[in-house]
């Protein structure tokens, strides 16, 4: 495999993980969960 190529495939899939986490706090559940465990370390 070329190296453009595996360079698109990474790039890509950062790109995909990126937005799995922002998906991630557009969820108001998801932000109170996460605000709790912060606040649980205090």
């Amino acid at each position: 495999m070329r190296a453009a190529h595996k360079r698109w495939i990474a790039a890509a899939l950062a790109l995909a993980v990126l937005l799995a986490v922002f998906a991630l706090y557009l969820q108001p559940e998801f932000m109170r969960t996460l605000a709790d465990q912060i606040w649980a370390c205090f």
